[in-house]
Order: C-alpha cells, then sequence, then structure tokens
C-alpha cells in the first residue's frame, strides 16, 4: 500500500526537480569574493579574463589587476602595432626601419606610428602621405629602383623589326625556290590554281599527314610545316601533320616544334630573339598564340617556324 501511495504522489507532481549541480552548469558565479552571484549569463572582463555578474562586470567594479589592459591593446591595434607578446601577428610596417621620403625636397620621417609610409609601384620607392600620388613626386621621370638600364635591354625593338623584315625577306626567296621545284606528274594535267589541283593535294596530304589519333576527324586541319633554315635548326626539315581545330597556335607551334625536333624555349621566359613563332604563308603574316587554329587556318596550307622574327606586327610585311 505504502509503495502504491508514493506512486500516486510523484504522479501528481507537474514539474521536474533538478539537482543543485545541474543549475550550477548552466552558467557561473560571479568570481568577485564578496559577491558569488550565480548568474547564467556572466560578463568576461577581457583586462582579467574573469567571470562576474551584472552588477561588478566593469573593471573599476570588481577591482581589476589589470585595468586598462585591453583598452591599450585595443588603440596599439588601432595604430599597426600589435602586442610585443604575440610577434607573429605584427604588420608588415611594423618591420620597416624608419626612413625619410624618397622625395628630395621632403624631410619628414615615414614609417613610423603616425606618418605611415606609402609604396609608389611604379618608381618602387616609399613615399609619405603628402608626395604619395604619382604628380606630386614626379614618377615618369624617374628609373624604376631594380630596372635594367636602357642599354641592357634584353630585346631592342628597332633592332628587332630591322630581323623581323630581313626574316621575310627570306621567306620571299624561299618561296619563290619551292615554286620552281614543285613539278606535277604528267598524268596530272589540271592547273596548280584548278580546284581539282587543290583536291588532289589535299588528298595527298591527308594520306601522309601525322598526328594524335585521338582527334576526331571532322575537327583535323592537315598543314604543311616548315622550320626556315636561316633561323632555326631543326632534325626534320619539314612534314605534314594534322591538329585539331579547337587549339589554339601556340599549342600547334608546341606540337609542331616537338615533331620536327626544333628547340622551343617560349616557356621558358627567354628574350624574343629565341623565342619560336608561326608564320602563315598563304595569309602572309605571323599569327598571334592565341588565335584559334579553325579561325587562322585551313587544311592545304603552310606554315613556317621561325626564330627572333619578334611579335606579330601588322606593319612589317610589305608589299
Amino acid at each position: 500500500m505504502a509503495s502504491s501511495s508514493s506512486s500516486v504522489a510523484e504522479s501528481a507532481q507537474s514539474y521536474t526537480t533538478m539537482d543543485s549541480g545541474d543549475v550550477e552548469a548552466i552558467g557561473a558565479r560571479c568570481q568577485l569574493e564578496y559577491c558569488n552571484q550565480l548568474d547564467f549569463l556572466p560578463f568576461r572582463c577581457e583586462s582579467c579574463k574573469g567571470k562576474f555578474c551584472l552588477d561588478h562586470r566593469a573593471e573599476y567594479a570588481h577591482k581589476c589587476p589589470n585595468e586598462g589592459a585591453w583598452a591599450a591593446a585595443r588603440r596599439r591595434k588601432e595604430l599597426g602595432i600589435a602586442s610585443a607578446t604575440d610577434a607573429s601577428k605584427q604588420p608588415l610596417r611594423a618591420f620597416l626601419p624608419e626612413t625619410k621620403c624618397s622625395y628630395p625636397q621632403c624631410k619628414t620621417s615615414i614609417n613610423t606610428p603616425r606618418n605611415p609610409g606609402v609604396h609608389c609601384q611604379t618608381c618602387n620607392r616609399m613615399y609619405c602621405l603628402k608626395h604619395r600620388m604619382l604628380e606630386e613626386h614626379d614618377c615618369n621621370k624617374l628609373t624604376p629602383i631594380g630596372a635594367r638600364p636602357p642599354s641592357a635591354a634584353v630585346f631592342n625593338t628597332a633592332t628587332q623589326t630591322e630581323k623581323a623584315r630581313v626574316a621575310f625577306a627570306r621567306l620571299k626567296a624561299w618561296g619563290r625556290e619551292k615554286q620552281k621545284d614543285i613539278k606535277l606528274p604528267a598524268a596530272m594535267t589540271p592547273k596548280p590554281s584548278s580546284n581539282a589541283a587543290r583536291l588532289i593535294a589535299l588528298n595527298n596530304l591527308k594520306k601522309s599527314a601525322k598526328g594524335d589519333d585521338k582527334i576526331p576527324v571532322d575537327k583535323r586541319v592537315y598543314l604543311h610545316v616548315e622550320a626556315e633554315a636561316a633561323s632555326t635548326t631543326s632534325k626534320f626539315p619539314r612534314g605534314e601533320f594534322f591538329y585539331s581545330k579547337e587549339w589554339t597556335v601556340g599549342r600547334v607551334l608546341d606540337a609542331a616544334a616537338k615533331s620536327l625536333q626544333v628547340q622551343n624555349v617560349n616557356n621558358r621566359g627567354g628574350g624574343e630573339e629565341e623565342r619560336l613563332r608561326v608564320f602563315h604563308v598563304e595569309g602572309g603574316r605571323l599569327l598571334e598564340f592565341s588565335e584559334k587554329v579553325d579561325a587562322a587556318l585551313v587544311s592545304g596550307n603552310t606554315i613556317v617556324l621561325l626564330r627572333g622574327v619578334g611579335p606579330s606586327s601588322p606593319d612589317l610585311i610589305q608589299t
């Protein structure tokens, strides 16, 4: 009977009892020695890292031993000077030595908390806030620090233009000599300019051309590729190859140089006199590396690998 009565009393309760330890686990007690009040949302002091109630959250209220430390750290952070205890997070200008403004008539000290220095990316110098603009320190009249002098330039434009003219003159002579060597068999009577002659030449090209078999037949461009002997050396002077219409001219150049075993230093960052270029014989111009094959070339065309002729320029070809 006693057990049944106790169960009835428990079922009549409409609340759940909690231990005192569970209540204290929710919040924290104020760390002030004479307060010790339980607060469910305690405040954390950023100076001493202690937890306090609403009444003692201020530094003066709980007599903080590090009073003012948080405010001082915030001021140092705003000025760009990190705390000495955390040197790894210091900004870059905290490590720059104090120096004078690079403007000759200015004596302002820079790289200081009051006057941070401003780096000019054009002339590679440090200036104060007054002379940070390009017009204020005559940037166009200065030689950038670390730049090579004009006499030691890697590639001279005038010299390179003359080289390009000579290269095109060689190409014209090469084209005339090649036309003399072309002889059609007696059985092939159509004229070289006729459609039948072009179809016969294209079919012969497709039979002898080599390339990546993974390229679909409908996306292939069949080309005659030659390496101009006067400007570059190759193990195989000429060949017939096919490339994808979706490729760029730069990728075709890499593949052609590899097939003809021509030294290709275009991707090594050398000077223009060592770089290979692609000359389109039918178009009479140098092709840009970024041009698409389907927009610049058609099957049956001839391209020539040239070295040291400079970037493509429309005024280099003289008629």
